[in-house]
Protein backbone atom coordinates (compact mmCIF):
# COMPACT_ATOMS: atom_id res chain seq x y z
CA UNK A 1 0.00 0.00 0.00
CA UNK A 2 1.39 3.09 -1.07
CA UNK A 3 2.02 6.12 1.85
CA UNK A 4 2.01 8.55 -1.20
CA UNK A 5 -0.39 9.20 -3.71
CA UNK A 6 0.20 9.40 -7.71
CA UNK A 7 -0.22 12.71 -7.98
CA UNK A 8 1.65 13.50 -4.97
CA UNK A 9 4.96 11.54 -6.94
CA UNK A 10 4.11 13.41 -9.86
CA UNK A 11 3.95 16.71 -7.77
CA UNK A 12 7.31 15.83 -6.23
CA UNK A 13 9.25 14.61 -9.45
CA UNK A 14 7.58 17.62 -11.37
CA UNK A 15 9.43 20.50 -8.61
CA UNK A 16 12.69 18.38 -8.44
CA UNK A 17 12.69 19.14 -12.42
CA UNK A 18 11.96 22.39 -12.17
CA UNK A 19 14.72 22.68 -9.54
CA UNK A 20 17.12 21.34 -11.92
CA UNK A 21 15.91 22.78 -15.56
CA UNK A 22 14.96 26.21 -15.11
CA UNK A 23 18.05 27.87 -14.11
CA UNK A 24 17.73 29.98 -17.72
CA UNK A 25 14.19 30.13 -18.17
CA UNK A 26 10.57 28.69 -17.13
CA UNK A 27 10.15 24.98 -17.63
CA UNK A 28 7.26 24.25 -20.04
CA UNK A 29 4.45 22.24 -19.44
CA UNK A 30 4.16 20.31 -22.38
CA UNK A 31 8.69 19.53 -21.46
CA UNK A 32 7.70 18.40 -17.89
CA UNK A 33 5.15 15.75 -19.42
CA UNK A 34 7.08 14.43 -22.47
CA UNK A 35 10.09 13.90 -19.54
CA UNK A 36 8.00 12.26 -17.55
CA UNK A 37 5.89 10.37 -20.61
CA UNK A 38 2.84 11.72 -19.21
CA UNK A 39 -0.33 13.54 -21.06
CA UNK A 40 0.11 17.10 -20.34
CA UNK A 41 -3.86 16.66 -19.01
CA UNK A 42 -2.21 14.35 -15.97
CA UNK A 43 0.24 16.68 -15.17
CA UNK A 44 -1.15 20.08 -15.22
CA UNK A 45 -3.57 20.20 -12.34
CA UNK A 46 -1.14 19.44 -10.10
CA UNK A 47 0.74 21.70 -11.61
CA UNK A 48 -1.73 24.34 -10.82
CA UNK A 49 -1.80 23.18 -7.10
CA UNK A 50 1.64 23.62 -6.55
CA UNK A 51 1.03 27.33 -7.86
CA UNK A 52 -1.35 28.23 -5.99
CA UNK A 53 0.24 26.89 -2.46
CA UNK A 54 3.54 29.48 -3.76
CA UNK A 55 5.81 26.48 -4.65
CA UNK A 56 5.78 27.34 -8.29
CA UNK A 57 5.46 30.22 -9.92
CA UNK A 58 3.49 30.33 -13.77
CA UNK A 59 5.08 32.10 -15.90
CA UNK A 60 2.86 33.52 -19.28
CA UNK A 61 3.93 34.14 -22.62
CA UNK A 62 5.89 32.00 -25.55
CA UNK A 63 8.53 31.35 -23.46
CA UNK A 64 6.47 30.60 -20.41
CA UNK A 65 6.53 27.93 -18.02
CA UNK A 66 6.72 27.25 -14.26
CA UNK A 67 9.59 28.25 -11.97
CA UNK A 68 10.34 28.08 -8.08
CA UNK A 69 8.18 30.23 -5.96
CA UNK A 70 11.06 30.45 -3.15
CA UNK A 71 14.41 28.72 -2.76
CA UNK A 72 14.53 24.99 -3.56
CA UNK A 73 15.88 24.88 0.35
CA UNK A 74 13.17 25.86 1.67
CA UNK A 75 10.33 23.64 0.10
CA UNK A 76 10.24 20.24 1.42
CA UNK A 77 8.36 16.66 0.36
CA UNK A 78 5.99 17.64 2.78
CA UNK A 79 5.23 20.61 1.46
CA UNK A 80 4.87 19.27 -2.23
CA UNK A 81 3.01 16.35 -0.87
CA UNK A 82 0.35 18.88 0.83
CA UNK A 83 -0.28 21.03 -2.27
CA UNK A 84 -0.72 18.13 -4.40
CA UNK A 85 -3.82 16.97 -2.19
CA UNK A 86 -5.55 20.19 -2.75
CA UNK A 87 -5.03 18.59 -6.58
CA UNK A 88 -6.60 14.77 -5.34
CA UNK A 89 -9.73 13.89 -7.42
CA UNK A 90 -13.00 14.03 -4.99
CA UNK A 91 -14.15 10.99 -6.40
CA UNK A 92 -14.34 8.68 -3.19
CA UNK A 93 -17.17 7.91 -1.68
CA UNK A 94 -17.14 9.89 2.10
CA UNK A 95 -16.28 6.91 5.17
CA UNK A 96 -17.96 5.72 7.35
CA UNK A 97 -19.43 6.80 10.45
CA UNK A 98 -18.72 4.12 12.87
CA UNK A 99 -16.91 4.39 16.15
CA UNK A 100 -14.34 2.00 14.59
CA UNK A 101 -13.74 4.49 12.03
CA UNK A 102 -14.06 7.39 14.42
CA UNK A 103 -12.24 6.34 17.63
CA UNK A 104 -9.99 3.56 16.50
CA UNK A 105 -8.71 4.04 13.15
CA UNK A 106 -8.89 7.63 11.93
CA UNK A 107 -6.75 8.31 15.42
CA UNK A 108 -3.99 5.62 14.58
CA UNK A 109 -3.60 7.14 11.22
CA UNK A 110 -3.41 10.52 12.23
CA UNK A 111 -0.42 9.53 14.20
CA UNK A 112 1.08 7.97 11.18
CA UNK A 113 0.68 10.61 8.92
CA UNK A 114 2.15 13.30 11.47
CA UNK A 115 5.27 10.87 12.15
CA UNK A 116 5.17 10.26 7.98
CA UNK A 117 4.94 14.19 7.81
CA UNK A 118 8.15 14.80 9.96
CA UNK A 119 10.44 13.01 8.16
CA UNK A 120 9.14 14.57 4.69
CA UNK A 121 9.72 17.73 6.37
CA UNK A 122 13.01 17.06 6.44
CA UNK A 123 13.74 16.35 2.93
CA UNK A 124 14.53 19.08 0.85
CA UNK A 125 14.03 19.74 -3.02
CA UNK A 126 17.44 20.97 -3.15
CA UNK A 127 18.61 17.25 -0.99
CA UNK A 128 16.46 15.65 -3.97
CA UNK A 129 18.26 18.02 -6.94
CA UNK A 130 21.43 17.29 -6.01
CA UNK A 131 20.36 13.69 -6.01
CA UNK A 132 19.06 14.07 -9.39
CA UNK A 133 21.82 15.75 -11.10
CA UNK A 134 24.47 13.34 -10.07
CA UNK A 135 22.25 11.19 -12.20
CA UNK A 136 23.27 12.84 -15.43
Amino acid sequence: MPLVSRKGILAIAAVIDVAINARSRPVSAKALAARHKLPSRHLEPVLQALVREGILRGVRGPHGGYELAREHRRISAADILRAASTAEDADDPPLPNSALVNDVVKPALVEAERTFSSVLGRISVEDMAKRAQALK
